[in-house]
């Protein structure tokens, strides 16, 4: 437990109602979940206002409150901040004892590839023998345990005290997402970050922040905010990410593949198989961990395919480097690392190759049909999940850039579906959606064959498919069932992916 004053000397407070001082049992910002003896923090959410429910929170023990505005008719001592969300993640962390400066932190943001990168990094660490915590869209891994994730970024209390659980389980290495959304909500106001990456941005998420200028100024606080401590990591290749190399403080590693500059270049790319070999090269000094990495080149092999995974594999090895890793290591990871599912995934490697994508966005869309560029197969099907509740615009940037792809991979004809049974009432496909991706494909004169359903549409394209021919499987929520329905329509059980 700590001392009430003791705590709040963590915030700026503004105004002080029934000021008081009691032992804290814990912070709560849900009020359903309060104990006694508890500090309840009254969030403005984008559904509903915690301040509503600072009596309920009272009626189940809270003993204090962190407010916007005070409530006098609710007799607790409450204090007034600026930001209920900003003082939130500064209590918590001095509340659990600041668990962040125990460790090392990694914080990696990118409209496309957190994930993917995240886990590779994670591996990477703990062959080298790091004791390792991760935090992201899918789970959070406290060293051998792992728990479900129900956000990117967890709310600033909920990260600190799994941040509090890593450092007393002794994790010395934290790799974790950081979502746009967090960085908008202060989520991740108190965690000072040794290592932050910034791989790609594209247009993804405009509803939840208004404007793509919005959506890019919340994803790169985490550069921006970088202490000069710090490292930040960029991908020269990214306009955007490469734009904010002279935004920091933080000391900048870069790479790319497009032109020989900056840190670490990749070079002498093979992706004929659809997994790529290629040389990682030193361009300039750097030091790092006592470790000093001079210029010279090392042969990478990746296991998991796509051109994308070259990037965040360029993303992942930076990292390493900077925190002591060798070369050797980061080597044998990468070449056995199984991948994230559904991220270019080979799901069948047989008379014909299927492989699974999520397909999210434009971006997403040119790093995937980018890489077929690079690949030998004899003819090309792709199976698209038109997205549902995305409205009108996201579905003619991503058609466009489906056309885009068409045409320079000279297909004149696709298959798409509604996936009408196989998703859920927040994904449900509207006719504007369907007429927009239609009115696009009609106008770039590309024949489209479209299913209600999902089965129906994934054993069209078997139906058509020859030896040697590759199928993607591509789309988000409508495609997430996608491998097990293809395998299942093949006779396969299970959902492995082929080795």
């Amino acid at each position: 437990m700590t001392k009430l004053q003791e705590l709040l000397q963590a915030i700026t407070i503004t105004e002080t109602y029934h000021a008081g001082d009691s032992e804290i049992t814990g912070i709560s910002y849900h009020s359903q979940k309060v104990a006694p003896g508890q500090l309840f923090v009254c969030i403005t959410g984008y559904s509903t206002d915690g301040h509503k429910y600072l009596g309920d929170a009272v009626k189940r023990g809270a003993v204090a409150a962190i407010v916007e505005r005070i409530q006098p008719e609710i007799d607790v001592p409450q204090y007034v901040v600026p930001n209920s969300r900003i003082a939130m993640a500064r209590l918590a962390s001095a509340y659990y004892g600041r668990p962040a400066d125990r460790m090392t932190m990694i914080g990696i943001t990118a409209t496309n590839g957190k994930t993917s990168t995240t886990y590779m990094t994670n591996a990477i660490l703990e062959r080298h023998g790091f004791k390792t915590g991760m935090i992201g869209t899918v789970v959070v891994k406290i060293d051998e345990e792992r728990i479900p994730a129900e956000l990117t970024t967890p709310e600033s209390l909920d990260l600190q005290a799994y941040l509090k659980r890593m450092a007393d389980a002794g994790v010395s290495h934290v790799s974790m997402e950081v979502s746009s959304a967090a960085q908008e909500a202060n989520r991740v106001e108190s965690v000072d970050y040794d290592i932050v990456c910034f791989n790609n941005l594209s247009r993804e998420h405009i509803d939840s922040h208004g404007t793509f200028e919005n959506y890019f100024a919340a994803k790169s606080k985490l550069i921006r905010g970088a202490g000069e401590r710090s490292f930040a990591v960029l991908n020269l290749d990214d306009e955007y990410a490469a734009s904010l190399a002279t935004e920091t403080r933080a000391k900048v590693i870069t790479f790319g593949m497009r032109s020989g500059e900056g840190t670490l270049h990749c070079k002498d790319l093979d992706l004929s198989t659809g997994r790529a070999k290629f040389t990682v090269e030193i361009l300039k000094p750097f030091e790092a961990n006592g470790v000093r990495h001079e210029p010279g080149e090392f042969r990478v092999e990746l296991r998991i395919p796509g051109l994308h995974s070259v990037y965040n594999s360029m993303a992942a090895i930076a990292i390493a480097l900077l925190c002591g890793v060798s070369v050797a290591t980061i080597q044998e990871t990468l070449r056995t690392f199984g991948g994230v599912e559904r991220r270019f995934q080979f799901i069948h490697e047989d008379a014909f190759t299927i492989i699974d994508d999520h397909f999210a966005n434009p971006g997403n869309i040119d790093v995937t049909l980018e890489t077929l560029r690079y690949m030998d197969y004899e003819d090309f099907h792709l199976v698209y999940a038109i997205r549902g509740a995305r409205g009108p615009i996201i579905n003619r940037e991503n058609a466009e850039s489906i056309v885009k792809w068409m045409n320079r991979l000279e297909r004149r004809e696709l298959i798409a579906t509604r996936s009408r049974s196989h998703v859920n009432r927040h994904n449900v496909v509207s006719d504007e959606e369907t007429d927009v991706f239609l009115e696009v494909m009609n106008e770039a004169g590309i024949e489209v064959k479209l299913f209600d359903e999902l089965p129906d549409a994934i054993g069209s394209a078997l139906g058509e498919a020859k030896r040697g021919d590759l199928i993607l499987l591509a789309g988000c929520q409508g495609m997430d069932p996608g491998a097990e329905i293809a395998l299942q329509l093949l006779g396969k059980p299970g959902t492995e992916a082929a080795e």
